[in-house]
């Protein structure tokens, strides 16, 4: 997203990252939550927690280099808990029912994460763009968070895996812990990018029309 900071970023009215902290403060699982975001934006952080109402949030703490850094500074600030949910804060649309769903799942082997079948055609390439290999998409799953892990099997994770990964699983599933892969929502995006945006704008606009006619 370059200069902007996406958590912040204006999505229906709102800051982006207040559509996820309002469906966490909304479920009954959730305790407590800790905000990990930009130092620099601190003051805001603050800000919006209080004037929001979020009663849950229970400490804001600076991000580190890497994804995983910055999910152990969150975790030494949660208060003592059995299970833990990771969630990214540029996914605007999680809702209630799959954060629940993913701690209901993490209790058969202590780590679930939500991801959504590959729709399309995979294949891998050489150094030339030449396909190598076309791979069976009907075991490809494109994952998502929320992410629930049992709170000891994630600390011995973030304790024993050093080197760099793209998500939390990723270090479950190095200390030899089976990740439970349950159904998320293709509506769950995570807004990575400035085109990202308009695709958050239009699936608000759909969610909120279903809520509306839902409640008729």
């Amino acid at each position: 997203m370059g200069e902007i900071d996406k958590i912040f970023t204006d999505l229906g009215g709102k800051p982006l990252i207040l559509h996820s902290l309002e469906t966490l403060q909304a479920c009954h699982s959730v305790t407590d939550i800790v905000l990990v975001m930009s130092e620099s934006r601190f003051k805001e952080g603050e800000a919006l927690i209080a004037s929001s109402g979020l009663s849950k949030v229970s400490a804001i703490c600076a991000g580190g280099r890497r994804r995983q850094d910055s999910v152990m500074n969150g975790l030494e600030l949660l208060a003592e808990c059995d299970w833990i949910i990771v969630l990214d804060g540029a996914r605007p649309f999680i809702q209630r029912h799959i954060v629940e769903f993913a701690l209901l799942e993490a209790r058969h082997t202590g780590a679930s994460v939500a991801g959504v079948p590959v729709k399309d055609t995979i294949k891998t390439t050489d150094a030339r763009g030449h396909v190598v290999d076309t791979i069976p998409r009907e075991s490809l799953w494109a994952i998502q968070t929320p992410q629930a892990f049992r709170r000891d099997l994630l600390l011995q994770a973030h304790t024993e895996v050093t080197d760099d990964v793209t998500d939390d699983a990723a270090m479950v599933e190095r200390i030899g812990v089976k990740v439970k892969v349950f159904p998320g929502s293709y509506d769950n995006i995570k807004v990575t990018t400035p085109g990202d945006l308009p695709v958050a704008e239009a699936i608000l606009k759909s969610l909120s029309k279903s809520a509306q006619e839902a409640g008729r």
